[in-house]
């Protein structure tokens, strides 16, 4: 079991090292009631003159000048090579919701490596924010309200099956996986109502409906459960 580093009741920001416009996170600051720094996601922040309430991650990549402005009990080195400073993050935080900022966007392992997390941590509410894109995992059940023409693509991390409804090609009765078929380039022409049957599925959105999105997990029913 994984030790929790932060709770809060509220929104917790994460924010890593990758591409992340100043203004874009000043304002996700405004939105968490606690901010979280993965590795050199804490520069970011200090160039912003927010101090972490944490730095998580094996801190290969935050300068010693950095780790020099931050208080004492700050830092929580994770030493381990088999999950990245993300996942190091995520699983360390529990809250109703985590924005992570900064790891999208730069490298596409990094990118993927992100998304692999939102599938491997199921029961964690994170939406992923990037300067194009939010991506977050398919709870068993969501609704959207988007407006109609957006851009609406599904990607599975594995086997998976699912409905709709508000989609211009819905997917009922499809079997979805990474070698087989995949579901971007969707279309929205109507309030969107999607059901999955296995924690598999990302959901990809332009950042425009980052609110919406946000909107969309926090009613959603039910969650997935912690994988075993």
């Amino acid at each position: 079991m994984n030790t929790k580093i932060v709770e809060s009741s509220g929104p917790v920001l994460l924010v890593g090292g990758g591409d992340c416009a100043p203004d874009v996170l000043r304002a996700a600051l405004a939105e968490a009631d606690r901010v979280v720094a993965a590795d050199s996601g804490a520069e970011k922040l200090l160039a912003l003159g927010r101090v972490p309430d944490a730095v998580i991650g094996d801190m290969d990549s935050l300068s010693r000048a950095a780790q020099a402005q931050l208080p004492a009990g700050v830092i929580h080195r994770i030493a381990e090579q088999d999950s990245t400073d993300f996942d190091k993050g995520l699983r360390h935080i529990a809250a109703p919701l985590v924005l992570a900022y900064g790891f999208l966007g730069d490298r596409v392992d990094h990118q993927l490596a992100a998304m692999h997390v939102l599938v491997t941590r199921p029961d964690r509410a994170c939406v992923l924010v990037g300067p194009e894109d939010v991506v977050a995992l398919v709870p068993p059940e969501l609704s959207l309200e988007l407006a109609p023409g957006t851009r609406f693509s599904l990607f599975p991390f594995g086997p998976v099956t699912g409905r709709s409804t508000g989609l211009r090609w819905p997917i009922d009765g499809m079997s979805f996986a990474p070698d087989l078929r995949i579901g971007t380039s969707n279309i929205v022409d109507g309030p969107v109502r999607l059901s999955v049957d296995r924690p598999a599925m990302l959901v990809m959105l332009p950042v425009a409906c980052r609110n919406a999105l946000l909107a969309g997990l926090a009613a959603a029913p039910r969650r997935w459960p912690a994988r075993a």
